[in-house]
């Protein structure tokens, strides 16, 4: 907590050299309290003539307010802006410059905004900002109370508008009868701070629960073992493509295609060589469909598929090919193939211009008609099928 502290009774007032308006401090979080700002320390007894709150004034520009006590004990609280309000009315400096600033406080004198040190700085902004709405009476610290100012414990009534309060300094005790002078000003700094602040805050927080979703939508459709695709992704782009494509009278062509004899591979090599193999074999198959809006994906086991959106007949075709070749290049042994002596796909090809009324159920069936001519055929090779679409 930072303090200008001095006591008038006893020594002259004097400002510190550092300037106010830089003393808010550099690193206030969501739970700061009062006792982190900084809290003017300057008494006045009620006994003293005015013109020393004149003094204090003018030798401490920044100065809110001074504390007033009778006999040590805390009375009140007289604002900058009150005191010279009333001293700049006619005769007002002749008549309470002289005499105790007990007779200027009974004229001057108005609600206190009272709140304990360990108060929040975003709460202790919301009474300020809600004390022109009027205020009841302060329980203090020990439990005592005064004829002015706001008990920090009970809910406001509503009374008519004192706009001029928002203005007025608050009064922090920091401990049992030990009070300090807020400026209002230096508070609402403060909250604007950690407004901004909790802004920052949950815009990062944003960011990372978009990036943590984008990675868990991104686990959610893509393959663990392959990374390519899963099966959920491809149900749920090719129904997608398939309005589009309806929508833009446009062709979309459907590859399946399938490792030839994966089965004794695995018997051959074992499971994680099976893995290896299913890994490269995405790959291949990705590199020959490398569009943005193409998707390969893993249809099922050694099973894959790709979707080809604005691709006719001829251009499926060459994808399929490419796919084809592609994998035969990797070569992958595979002792008990009955086709090659390295691994090898077999491709069944469709292309359609879909329109609403038919399904991609239909694509399915004919590529998968054409994967199954393709087995028959002799494997290693493509085979093309027209859907039956209407």
């Amino acid at each position: 907590m930072g303090s200008l502290g001095f006591n008038a009774i006893e020594s002259q007032p004097s400002l510190l050299d550092a300037q106010v308006s830089e003393i808010i401090h550099p690193h206030l979080g969501l739970h700061s309290t009062l006792k982190e700002l900084f809290l003017y320390d300057f008494h006045l007894e009620l006994s003293q003539p005015g013109r020393k709150v004149t003094q204090a004034f003018e030798a401490n520009p920044m100065l809110p307010g001074v504390i007033l006590t009778r006999g040590g004990k805390f009375v009140g609280m007289i604002s900058r802006r009150r005191f010279l309000e009333y001293m700049s009315r006619p005769f007002g400096l002749e008549v309470f410059s002289k005499r105790p600033l007990e007779d200027l406080y009974q004229f001057a004198k108005t609600d206190l905004l009272i709140l304990p040190g360990n108060t929040s700085i975003l709460a202790a902004a919301q009474r300020s900002l809600h004390r022109s709405y009027g205020m009841e009476a302060v329980v203090m610290g020990d439990g005592s109370s005064v004829s002015q100012g706001m008990d920090y414990n009970q809910e406001q009534t509503e009374k008519t508008a004192t706009p001029d309060l928002l203005y007025e300094p608050i009064v922090v005790e920091i401990a049992p009868q030990v009070y300090r002078l807020l400026d209002v000003h230096q508070l609402l700094v403060a909250q604007s701070r950690i407004h901004q602040m909790a802004i920052d805050l949950i815009e990062q927080l944003n960011q990372k629960l978009e990036k943590a979703n984008e990675e868990l939508q991104l686990l959610a459709a893509v393959d663990s073992l392959t990374k390519v695709a899963n099966r959920r992704k491809f149900d749920e782009y090719l129904n997608i493509k398939w309005r589009e494509m309806a929508r833009e009278k446009a062709p979309l062509s459907l590859i399946l295609c399938d490792i030839d004899f994966f089965k004794r591979f695995n018997d051959t090599y074992g499971h994680q060589a099976g893995d290896v193999c299913l890994q490269q074999v995405a790959l291949a198959l990705r590199d020959a469909a490398k569009r943005p809006e193409d998707l390969v994906a893993r249809y099922g086991g050694e099973e894959f598929a790709a979707i080809l959106p604005h691709t006719d007949r001829a251009g499926a075709i060459h994808v399929a090919e490419k796919m084809r070749v592609g994998v035969l290049a990797l070569e992958i042994p595979h002792a008990d193939s009955a086709v090659n002596e390295y691994v090898t796909i077999s491709v069944g090809v469709a292309s359609a211009i879909p329109h609403l009324e038919s399904s991609p159920e239909d694509l399915i069936a004919a590529a998968d008609q054409g994967l199954y001519h393709a087995k028959e055929s002799g494997r290693d090779r493509y085979t093309f099928h027209p859907p039956d679409i209407a």
